[in-house]
Parts: C-alpha cells; sequence; structure tokens
C-alpha cells in the first residue's frame, strides 16, 4: 500500500484553473472540495500511523472519498 496523498491537484492536473473558480463562485463545489480534503487527510494520517484507525472505518473513509471524486469529476466534466 503507499501512503500517497489523493491531493485533487494530483488527481485533476489539467482542472486547476476550473477548481480554483469553482471554489470561489460555486458554494456546492467548495463544499465539496473541503469535505474531499478532510477525508483525504484522514486518510492518509490513519495511513501513515499519526492516527491508526480500524480496517472497517478506513473502508468507509476511502468510499467517502471516492463518492467525494466522483462528483467534484461530474461536476468539472459539465
Amino acid at each position: 500500500m503507499t501512503h500517497v496523498p489523493h491531493e485533487l491537484a494530483e488527481e485533476f492536473p489539467e482542472s486547476l484553473a476550473r477548481i480554483s473558480e469553482l471554489k470561489q463562485h460555486d458554494p456546492h463545489f467548495g463544499h465539496l472540495f473541503e469535505e474531499y480534503h478532510a477525508v483525504n487527510r484522514a486518510i492518509h494520517r490513519a495511513e501513515t500511523d499519526l492516527e491508526p484507525t480500524d480496517d472497517f472505518h478506513m473502508q468507509e473513509m476511502r468510499k467517502q472519498r471516492l463518492n467525494l471524486k466522483d462528483q467534484i469529476a461530474r461536476i468539472l466534466a459539465a
């Protein structure tokens, strides 16, 4: 398992300008962005044993991150 944080800038490098614009002008997108980063940081802390968690909780956080990423990808594609 790698312990690489899945930052949105790395996930969507071609959409950096659009992400920045949406964060400033679309409250729903801004909320998704912040929630994604909160979950992503929690996963990264758990993976690096800064804040260990059990396998079930890790799996649930990863599902949540994927769901948020999918929502963000749909908005970026629109």
